[in-house]
């Protein structure tokens, strides 16, 4: 170990795949074949996610995607983002992808993809990436002279299994926060978009449904037995009739239809002056736009000494400029540019709040599609959007069953951060030698203790 060698010497293939306009189109219709593309990698898409194509057989035996390939993106934006073939699959990939494959009689392909991953092959790619009409390229000979430290195979292993194995803890718990959530949305849709409760209570009391919401009272009776009622107590405070509102169709009686600037405190963010901002933690996080959004909370990166309009903990962020509607809640008490705004539901409920925000896409959208090359919504359209207002019962009882699911996904989203800093701190250290395997676990074993 201590000697370097450079990815040239580690393959034993490195091509481009099939022109994507005449050999690997892709195409509408379900061919059974996938085919990888550079926003499938730079999205981090799932299989299911990709594109279908059509290619002759000779094609696909040239470029099926198989387990430890490596692709990498060789144009655009993306250029040098990569991704880890795990399995053989059904797939092809373009041309503006270059697949390498490993020699793995002396190297580990894991072990290879994740010095990929380093911040030395980032800005080796930033020094032979060259443009042709402002498009980055880069060329395969160049892509290969990329040096790093080389380790007996052994310990290659040891490496890349022990950084897979956080990648797989990280995943894990983005697996489960999307599960989480689904089963929140599941809920919040249930009793205030398909007013499930109130179907339930109209047809138990004979009440007549309204024709437009008929086909989902029939669901709801086809489910018979397996139909999930809510318990006694719950399931009597929702309304047991349906009322016409012009603004909103059918609507559970006694329900109202009322503006989002009535039921929610509305704060609209405003820009402080450019030479306030920094990246070294000075102040408190700002977020201009939604570029910094996460899954579910935005990644502090910016920080201004100077805020103008603030975000309170819990708060739900709503992207005001292109993309209209993106949401995220604010984890810390934060300051929002004019490219945010920041709400919360009057009843105080986090949850609530983050859920009925986000079902208003169809709302937001709208404001996508008006004419204007960049989507926006200002404070007046925002606050008189329709939203329903109902009891202050259902709404405490809503809060309940969903804030354990949000509490979890919460603390799935610390391990998250705390796991992907674990990593990205570990692994050039890994690269380098300077820190060995032993080390590296006593580490992680203290830093999720």
């Amino acid at each position: 170990m201590g000697s370097k060698i450079d990815l040239n010497e580690t393959i034993i293939s490195a091509n481009t795949g099939l022109d994507a306009i005449k050999r690997a189109p892709i195409v509408e219709q379900n061919t059974g074949l996938k085919c990888l593309r550079i926003q499938d990698i730079s999205q981090n898409k799932k299989y299911e996610d990709w594109g279908f194509t059509d290619v002759t057989v000779e094609n696909f035996k040239k470029f099926q995607l198989k387990k430890n390939d490596i692709l990498i993106a060789r144009t655009g934006a993306s250029i040098g983002v990569n991704r880890f073939i795990s399995e053989d699959c059904n797939a092809v990939y373009n041309n503006g992808l270059i697949r390498i494959k490993i020699n793995e009689d002396k190297f580990y392909p894991k072990f290879i993809y994740y010095v990929l991953q380093s911040e030395s092959f980032k800005q080796h790619i930033n020094a032979i990436a060259f443009s042709t009409s402002a498009q980055p390229n880069m060329k395969i000979r160049d892509f290969l002279r990329f040096y790093f430290k080389d380790f007996p195979l052994r310990e290659q292993i040891i490496i890349g299994d022990f950084i897979t194995h956080l990648d797989d803890k990280i995943e894990l718990n983005r697996q489960m926060n999307a599960t989480l959530e689904a089963m929140a949305q599941a809920l919040f849709k249930s009793w205030f978009v398909d007013f499930d409760p109130v179907i339930d209570n109209a047809l138990a009391a004979g009440n007549p449904i309204p024709e437009e919401l008929q086909v989902k009272a029939a669901a709801r009776l086809a489910l018979g037995e397996a139909r999930k009622t809510l318990p006694p107590e719950i399931q009597a405070l929702f309304p047991k009739a349906f009322v016409l509102s012009e603004e909103m169709g059918w609507i559970p009686e006694g329900w109202e239809v009322s503006t989002l600037g009535n039921e929610f405190s509305v704060e609209m963010g405003q820009s402080p002056p450019s030479t306030t901002y920094n990246q070294v933690g000075d102040g408190i996080p700002f977020f201009q736009g939604s570029t910094d959004f996460g899954f579910r909370y935005p990644e502090n990166r910016v920080y201004c000494t100077e805020p103008k309009k603030f975000a309170k903990s819990g708060d739900t962020l709503i992207s005001v400029r292109a993309p209209v509607g993106d949401t995220n809640i604010a984890k810390f008490d934060c300051c929002i540019g004019r490219g945010l705004s920041a709400v919360m539901h009057k009843s105080k409920s986090k949850s609530y709040t983050y859920y009925a925000i986000n079902n208003m896409k169809t709302y937001f959208s709208s404001f996508e599609s008006e004419g204007t090359v960049f989507g926006s919504i200002n404070q007046k359209s925002l606050k008189n959007l329709p939203v329903l207002s109902f009891s202050k019962a259902i709404m405490e009882i809503f809060d309940i069953y969903v804030k354990a699911l949000d509490k979890k996904i919460e603390v799935n989203s610390n391990q998250i951060e705390n796991l992907t800093n674990l990593r990205d701190t570990l692994l050039p250290k890994l690269l380098s030698g300077e820190l060995r395997i032993p080390e590296a676990e006593q580490l992680a074993a203290d830093a999720l203790n």
